[in-house]
């Protein structure tokens, strides 16, 4: 957990996981005070939208394009195959500095599948599994075949945020100094170890410099959200019609704060309240995480072979929060160089939290390393990471607080406020909430000073919006799905009564229903609709 708020992506359909908080700050809260590339706080869009140090309320821009960004509207995609069998992909060039188009461009990659039939082709669908750093192609081409009745009347579509993936990436450490950073000791016990992870910030944010100076001051969400709407204009599409999931909801809510006479249907799901400051949302998701815990502690302790005692659910987090505890002096062999420490121990559980899927494999995990092998705990630690096999990372947790350090002001700015504020995080986590507070200290030593504040966006005169929230989401808390749906002014709130993240494509025929017949008709759910 040693990168900020990462809203990972799951396995299900449309359902991405939010991005753990871990550094930056988490749910839209963490971008952090950054301090500048040189030395001005850029807004994407300042003039046209809501300058970063003002409103509360994010203002649409101009329905007219600027005639500067008149050549990237007008530009034509050159499709390709792309290795995945009824995939193409194109590469669609975007201003640097949506404030200076002719200063410099970047390339935004794009994959898409076209609607197979039968039935008529609607439009575009565009999606995005969240992070921020995740990358939408890879989500497409890995679950484009369902659902069947939508990808039969779309063309499904996907771009790589600025910044992310097979797009102009950020780059900050190598693979070994990545891991070395994930192995930060991120629960200090003295001073010395607040110095240590204070400086492991430090370099994780130099690196990023070096590497990605000039492209770390604009890749905040309104510029992906600009990007998105020269896509949608690019693909012949009057209107968006997109699914976004996690971080992927306030990218999609800021679209339509942006452009909301282009709205179309629009899906968000785990959704993120953008009001809210980034200390406060840490808490919650603290809050959400604990939640996830006790759940997963309530099923594990019917189990005879529960690693955490069948007690409780609070025995069970006093057991885990010793086991991390011993890890921190004594880490578990792995099999590998590397051993499991109690950083990468939370972050393996954490991962765990995202689905109940997961749940049996953790008991695993948690019970072979308690006897000493850490691999199988690693191992999903590593899945967090999108660590792969040979030791190399993609890119996501160098995009994750690139863009969460950009989009807020910090959480904290020194260390003092982090430990001033551990009873609040030790209420909202007893097991987690050293861990989640610390992490959330990131962005105080971030490079480019933060363009974006916490605002409200209510989207005046955009289509209907579904707004999906889980009521045990731990990455993305039911409340904050309450407050994106009273925000926005034309938005539906739809209910998932359960565990994990997300709730689209993750086994709620209510849920599927719903949305599909949302996006094939227009049909929203019922007010106030919840579903199992």
């Amino acid at each position: 957990m040693a990168t900020s708020r990462l809203l990972r992506t799951s396995a299900a359909v449309f359902a991405a996981t939010a991005l753990l908080i871990s550094g930056c700050s988490s749910g839209r809260s963490a971008a952090p005070d950054t301090a500048a590339s040189p030395g001005r706080a850029h807004d994407a869009g300042a003039e046209h939208a809501t300058p970063g140090g003002g409103s509360s309320v994010l203002a649409p821009l101009p329905t007219a394009i600027p005639p500067g960004l008149r050549p990237f509207y007008d530009q034509k995609l050159s499709w390709h195959a792309c290795g995945v069998a009824g995939f193409e992909c194109a590469t669609m060039k975007a201003p640097l500095d949506y404030d200076q188009p002719g200063a410099g461009t970047i390339k935004l990659a794009v994959a898409r599948k076209k609607a197979t039939g039968p039935g008529s082709r609607i439009g575009s669908l565009m999606v995005n599994p969240g992070g921020p750093g995740g990358s939408a192609i890879d989500y497409l081409q890995q679950y484009a075949p369902q659902p069947a009745a939508v990808r039969a009347r779309y063309d499904m579509v996907a771009m790589d945020p600025r910044g992310v993936g097979r797009s102009t990436p950020v780059e900050c450490l190598s693979d070994k100094q990545m891991d070395r950073y994930t192995q930060t000791d991120q629960t200090p016990d003295s001073s010395a170890e607040v110095n240590k992870l204070a400086t492991s910030y430090r370099d994780f944010s130099k690196g990023c410099e070096s590497r990605s100076g000039k492209l770390l001051p604009h890749v905040s969400t309104i510029e992906a959200a600009r990007d998105m709407d020269m896509l949608r204009a690019v693909l012949g599409d009057k209107k968006l019609t997109y699914v976004g999931a996690s971080y992927g909801t306030f990218l999609g809510a800021t679209y339509a704060g942006l452009y909301p006479t282009r709205t179309g249907r629009l899906v968000l799901d785990g959704a993120m309240d953008p009001e809210l400051d980034a200390r406060t949302t840490n808490v919650n998701q603290t809050a959400g995480f604990n939640t996830a815990f006790t759940s997963f502690a309530a099923d594990c302790i019917k189990h005879k072979d529960c690693p955490l005692g069948t007690k409780d659910t609070a025995d069970a987090g006093k057991r885990l929060s010793a086991f991390f505890k011993r890890l921190d002096a004594h880490p578990a062999e792995t099999g590998q160089a590397r051993k499991l420490t109690e950083s990468l121990a939370t972050t393996g559980v954490i991962a765990a939290m995202y689905d109940e899927q997961s749940w049996p494999t953790l008991r695993v995990a948690l019970a072979q390393a308690q006897k000493g092998n850490g691999r199988a705990l690693l191992a999903l630690s590593d899945s967090y990471f999108e660590r792969d096999a040979s030791g190399h990372y993609s890119n996501q947790m160098y995009a994750n607080p690139a863009v969460n350090c950009l989009d807020l002001p910090p959480a904290f700015t020194n260390a003092d406020e982090v430990r001033a504020a551990l009873p609040a995080f030790r209420k909202a986590s007893p097991v987690f909430g050293d861990a989640f507070a610390w992490s959330a200290l990131n962005c105080a030593y971030w490079p480019v000073k933060h363009s974006g504040n916490a605002r409200s966006i209510p989207a005046k005169g955009a289509a209907p919006i579904v707004v999906v929230g889980t009521t045990r989401d731990p990455a993305t808390p039911y409340t904050w799905a309450k407050g994106l749906s009273r925000q926005l002014s034309t938005a539906t709130l739809l209910t998932y009564e359960g565990d994990g993240h997300t709730a689209y494509g993750r086994g709620s025929d209510c849920i599927d229903t719903a949305i599909n017949t949302y996006l094939l008709d227009g049909t929203v759910p019922p007010k106030n609709k919840r579903c199992t």
